[in-house]
């Protein structure tokens, strides 16, 4: 909500409800998983969930997809716009910066959760299946999934009777689409196994260690 530090109070509070439509939709589809999994968290051991949870899935990316501010999803309407605000207002670099790499950091760890979570071979429990079958949870993210694709929009239009205009350069225009598809091609990168094991691992083994153990929070929390 930095955008409410810089004066925009009816751009923070429609950002407020548009991210509110999606990310209900992305907790409901992630507690429908971890739940399916038996409250495990580790996204290590869910490859292949589409085939076991169609529905949840395609709940579930296009949840994550408005969270990057993909066109033309509910984040995308308030996304956009407050760093198109950002770009034509007088700040310094460093919060220009702060801005859209915080953007490209979120479509990066999306990317990496859909690679995880999506695609590969499940890692789980060989005899254990799981499914779709609870219609409660299901009918509520056919309906959030709707707002999280037409709610944005339709909350543009009540909020803002004079909608936004903004002109700014080409470059600028496409520099929010430009840092969303960088920051997913940089997810893919740490996603994957072989071109990031060969990579790294040995030359920074300690550093691999180290996030790959959670920054040591498990240590830490469990005897501190």
């Amino acid at each position: 909500m930095s955008i409410l530090s810089m004066g925009y109070s009816g751009l923070a509070f429609f950002h407020l409800l548009t991210h509110a439509l999606f990310k209900a939709l992305l907790f409901m589809c992630a507690g429908s998983m971890i739940h399916n999994l038996k409250d495990s968290q580790d996204i290590r051991f869910m490859g292949s969930i589409v085939n076991f949870m169609p529905l949840t899935s395609v709940c579930f990316n296009v949840s994550s997809l408005s969270l990057c501010g993909m066109p033309f999803l509910a984040g995308f309407y308030s996304k956009d716009l407050i760093l198109e605000i950002v770009c034509l207002s007088w700040v310094n670099f460093l919060i220009f910066f702060l801005y859209f790499i915080s953007t490209g950091l979120t479509a990066s760890y999306s990317f990496r959760l859909f690679y995880y979570s999506m695609m590969g071979d499940n890692n789980f429990y060989p005899s254990y299946f799981f499914d779709d079958k609870s219609y409660f949870i299901s009918f509520g993210m056919i309906g959030l999934l709707f707002v999280a694709v037409f709610g944005g929009s339709f909350l543009s239009w009540l909020i803002f009777p004079i909608p936004y205009v903004v002109v700014l350069p080409w470059y600028l225009k496409f520099l929010t689409m430009f840092v969303v598809i960088m920051g997913s091609y940089l997810g893919y990168l740490v996603s994957d196994f072989d071109y990031f094991y060969g990579l790294f691992s040995l030359s920074f083994l300690s550093f691999v260690s180290f996030v790959g153990s959670m920054w040591f929070m498990p240590f830490l929390s469990t005897n501190y």
